[in-house]
């Protein structure tokens, strides 16, 4: 793994955020927005910045991993990953580390899949991941 991940992984403990985005050894992005709230801010903030970036992420299931497909992160930390995710990371090229894996994300209660990665199962591409997720986002903040 590169400085650039290295940088993002070290953001992401000390400041307990839950995602980092560097590039070119700058911190071009972070939040402590939970879900994939702060994903689809980054992209649609950063713009073509975010292509080829080092991203550190504290959960990363399979819908995290298509959007991270969607704008062909360079490579990716993060603290959990699914199965599915690991395999979407797999599938699309991007370099990945974690600490652990785990075979589901499940929702916040533990009790079922994570509606995101519900939703992802049903997603063919990263960039129908992109269109149906910001969808469903935009219609958590107006419920």
């Amino acid at each position: 793994m590169s400085t650039n991940i290295e940088i993002a992984k070290r953001e992401l403990k000390k400041k307990n955020l839950a995602l980092v985005i560097v590039k070119d050894g700058s911190v071009i992005y972070k939040s402590s927005l939970k879900g994939l709230l702060g994903l689809i801010e980054a992209i649609d903030s950063l713009g073509d910045l975010i292509f080829s970036s080092s991203v550190a992420d504290k959960i990363v299931g399979r819908a995290a991993a298509l959007l991270l497909a969607y704008f062909h992160a360079k490579e990716v930390y993060a603290d959990i990953l699914s199965v599915r995710g690991f395999n979407t990371l797999m599938k699309y090229d991007v370099r990945v580390e974690y600490d652990k894996l785990v075979p589901e994300i499940m929702d916040r209660c533990g009790h079922d899949i994570c509606p995101f990665e519900r939703l992802s199962l049903t997603i063919e591409s990263p960039s129908e991941a992109y269109v149906k997720i910001k969808k469903y986002v935009e219609s958590l903040k107006t419920s």
